[in-house]
């Protein structure tokens, strides 16, 4: 397999269903269980992803996501964005309560490049795609001006914060993860943040 059969490419809408399914991956789940508060009756919680993921407005859109491949089928995703500075989050009583420790720790790093989502496909893990995934965010970090990336875990998701250390990520802050049907971790939840590369 040629390098050349392995790319990275900006999503679009007819990427919607692969972005509901990796960021709810990639979000253990809790974008489903949202969805389906959102849900009809008889709607299922990924078309709600799905129409959130089509629209050219919203951080979970596919203007801010992009999809690796190899030999033109899908491997994985980043979803990612500059953060408002200042970061207003608003009254937070009105948020779900699973979600409200996510939205105080992202309202610490006003102005980062935030790295809302990164998930590779199971049959593609350990082929170095979460890597290229992470080197395109710091790379789309610097050319939006940012000096700072962000990008929240689960302390008890050893892998994940053992690969964010050794790429430069340091904890920060940290919030009790609020428990939800399917949860797969307790613990915290940790702010991680590491400096844009510059050059």
């Amino acid at each position: 397999m040629h390098d050349t059969d392995r790319v990275i490419r900006k999503a679009t809408p007819a990427d919607a269903r692969l972005l509901a399914t990796l960021v709810d991956m990639a979000g253990e789940g809790i974008p489903a269980f949202l969805w389906g508060q959102q849900a009809a009756s008889g709607q299922a919680p990924l078309e709600i992803g799905m129409q959130r993921a089509a629209r050219a407005e919203g951080g979970f859109s596919h203007k801010n996501a992009w999809i690796a491949e190899k030999a033109r089928q899908a491997t994985g995703m980043l979803l990612g964005y500059a953060q408002p500075d200042p970061y207003e989050t608003g009254p937070l009583d009105v948020l779900p309560p699973v979600v409200r420790p996510l939205v105080e720790l992202e309202a610490l790093s006003p102005g980062s490049w935030y790295v809302n989502a990164i998930a590779v496909l199971p049959d593609h893990r350990g082929a170095g795609i979460g890597s290229r995934l992470m080197a395109l965010a710091q790379t789309m970090a610097g050319r939006s001006g940012c000096q700072e990336m962000s990008l929240i875990v689960a302390e008890q998701n050893h892998d994940a914060v053992a690969l964010y250390r050794r790429l430069g990520y340091s904890e920060v802050a940290r919030r009790p993860l609020v428990s939800y049907p399917g949860s797969r971790h307790g613990g915290d939840w940790l702010l991680m943040v590491c400096p844009v590369a510059i050059g």
